[in-house]
């Protein structure tokens, strides 16, 4: 589709030729179509917590994973899965305007991406951290987990923060504010492109791993090598954390020297 800007209210069309006057840009932008990852890796890697699935990607060679700025706006949440994008932009008038509110937004890939969402989606949205730019409030929300989407991580902030709370979807943002999503600064512009979000690029079905520390993107190429090294990280860990609570000393058991790896190894094959 295509998209002109609203005049003001009070202002008359300047003929037919007005009317009809060619957009700057076609908008909304809609990205190619992308393949979803397995069910079953989606579940795996569900138990990797982002600390650990962070730390593996360094391992990997992937240095830049983890979204700076989202914070979980309720505690005690996990989601993981695809990510399906949002791409705000920089207003520019003569483009895209937000002064008519809603009515323009319906119009927009704010409304299109959620159209798109599918069970188990993580939408992730950039918006350059703006305090200005409440990217989703409650009817967008509510309409999100209507559709099965699984959790949201927003590079900038929302708005209608205790309607938003009540609806109990897992989400990460930098804040909130009473603003509108082009009330100020940016405008819904692209979905289902790459999006830089927390100075993190995220592709369109990349994993999404989001708990308490942050939210980590697993590129699915990496994500069952994550799985089945995470499983030992997570066990010697457990055991470590047991014999440190045990009065152990901490550089014995973390990381595991030679000896507490032999220790541990015997530990586990007790618990098969």
């Amino acid at each position: 589709m295509t998209m002109s800007l609203p005049r003001p209210a009070g202002h008359e069309a300047d003929g037919a030729a007005a009317a009809d006057a060619k957009p700057v840009w076609d908008l909304p932008v809609h990205g190619e179509p992308w393949e979803r990852p397995d069910g079953e890796l989606v579940r795996s890697l569900n138990r990797v917590s982002s600390a650990t699935a962070c730390a593996k990607l360094h391992e990997l060679g992937i240095r830049r994973s983890y979204l700076s700025g989202p914070t979980a706006l309720d505690l005690g949440n996990k989601v993981t899965g695809p990510a399906r994008t949002l791409q705000f932009m920089p207003q520019r008038e003569d483009v895209a305007s937000g002064l008519a509110q809603e009515y323009v937004e319906r119009s927009t890939a704010l409304w299109a991406v959620l159209e798109e969402v599918q069970p188990g989606d993580v939408l992730v949205v950039q918006a350059y951290g703006s305090a200005f730019t409440g990217c989703l409030g409650d009817m967008l929300v509510r309409y999100f987990k209507r559709k099965g989407g699984a959790g949201i991580v927003v590079d900038g902030r929302i708005r209608d923060a205790p309607r938003v709370r009540e609806l109990g979807v897992p989400i990460w943002c930098t804040g909130t504010t009473p603003h509108y999503a082009s009330q100020s600064e940016l405008f819904p512009w692209a979905y289902d492109v790459p999006v830089a979000a927390g100075g993190v690029l995220t592709l369109p079905g990349d994993l999404v791993v989001a708990d308490d520390d942050g939210a980590v993107v697993v590129p699915v190429s990496k994500a069952q090598e994550i799985v089945d090294s995470a499983f030992d990280h997570e066990q010697w860990e457990e055991f470590s954390r047991m014999r440190i609570d045990q009065g152990a000393r901490l550089s014995d058991y973390y990381p595991l020297s030679p000896d507490s790896r032999e220790e541990y190894e015997q530990w586990r094959a007790s618990k098969r």
